[in-house]
């Protein structure tokens, strides 16, 4: 027996369509609760399983130039203490000193400094960019060695050792107007790092010329203009630039 319904055929459709929409907005509701759930899943690729990447760790926090007061200005009492410790390979001699308090440069710091980085042949010192000293310790952290020790290769050159070391033969790899003579240029290993990697630390720093020595293994750092160079071994991305080396 068939059953006649006496509503009317609109309201009967708008009905259904209301009914119909209910139980979807119930069927994605029902499938949410079911996804959240469901315990999570490594990513496949493939049909395998795909290992995420960690993370990069950010680079700290880098220092910005600081100030250099008189020698009998009063100094900071208050402050993070800055520190580098060196050994330099041709005096045998050993300098772990604070620097700089916070922005201040420490006077009586910068004459042990210039003292240590001397020229080796002659003992004359020179005054250092203070500058110098924040990018050691920038490359120290970039490295992720801030308590580190760097390996003095070469400070301070007068204009007669730096004339010395271009005589020894027709392409040595020092610049005629070298930034060593500025006292802006220091030659650097780092025990335990590779020089490659430490090409790279300087690089990322963008503070100055970076010189890659890969022959004899020490990294060329100075805060001059930004620029790089190579001398032997062939580094391929590396730009080899006579006039401005060493």
């Amino acid at each position: 027996m068939t059953v006649r319904s006496n509503l009317p055929t609109t309201l009967v459709q708008t009905l259904t369509t209301s009914r119909t929409r209910v139980w979807t907005s119930l069927s994605l509701v029902l499938l949410l609760l079911a996804a959240s759930a469901a315990p999570a899943r490594s990513p496949r690729l493939h049909g395998k399983l795909m290992r995420l990447r960690p993370a990069a760790l950010a680079p700290g926090a880098l220092l910005l130039p600081g100030i250099l007061p008189l020698e009998d200005a009063e100094l900071p009492d208050v402050g993070e203490k800055y520190e580098l410790k060196l050994y330099h390979l041709h005096t045998g001699e050993s300098l772990d000193v604070v620097y700089r308090i916070g922005d201040t440069y420490i006077p009586s710091a910068m004459a042990e400094l210039n003292h240590f980085l001397r020229d080796h042949r002659t003992d004359d010192e020179s005054h250092y960019d203070p500058k110098e000293f924040d990018l050691l310790h920038n490359v120290l952290a970039r490295l992720g060695k801030s308590s580190g020790v760097i390996d003095i290769v070469c400070g301070y050159r007068t204009p007669w050792s730096n004339a010395f070391l271009r005589g020894r033969g027709p392409d040595t790899g020092v610049a005629e107007h070298s930034q060593h003579m500025l006292a802006k240029a220091i030659d650097i290993r780092v025990p335990g790092v590779t020089t490659s990697r430490l090409r790279d630390a300087a690089l990322s720093l963008e503070a100055g010329g970076v010189g890659y020595y890969p022959i004899s293994q020490f990294v060329h750092v100075d805060v001059g203009p930004v620029r790089q160079w190579s001398f032997g071994g062939g580094a391929p991305h590396a730009r080899r630039r006579r006039g401005v080396k060493a």
